[in-house]
């Protein structure tokens, strides 16, 4: 069976390793290296973990932080608790069973005597 991989994103602490505190910090140098990103765009590849990411702007922050790959990107191993599906609670029971024993009960209209 193969592993599932997953990734911890290490950007904000490489750069703050380097004095590099304000995400406004890798305009510049990104600017340098031919990558205009607004400021909004940094802040998200500082603050939040990338789904994708171009190689050119990799390889910018690589040669702008002065680091390897296995510096900026951690691979770990998927944990399987949140990959479980959600169980739909069962109607009914003796009460330990989520919602179902606390559903109202349907209510019974008698006839009126004269």
């Amino acid at each position: 069976m193969t592993a599932k991989l997953d990734y911890r994103w290490h950007l904000r602490q490489v750069m703050a390793s380097r004095s590099m505190f304000s995400t406004t910090d890798l305009l510049e140098p990104l600017a340098e290296r031919g990558i205009r990103l607004s400021s909004s765009q940094v802040y998200r590849l500082v603050a939040e973990r990338p789904e994708r990411l171009s190689l050119k702007i990799l390889m910018a922050l690589l040669d702008i932080l002065g680091c390897r790959m296995d510096d900026l990107i951690e691979p770990v191993p998927v944990t399987g608790a949140g990959r479980r599906p959600k169980k739909a609670a069962v109607v009914g029971g003796d009460g330990n069973d989520g919602v179902g024993s606390l559903r109202p009960k349907r209510a019974r209209i008698a006839p009126v005597e004269q």
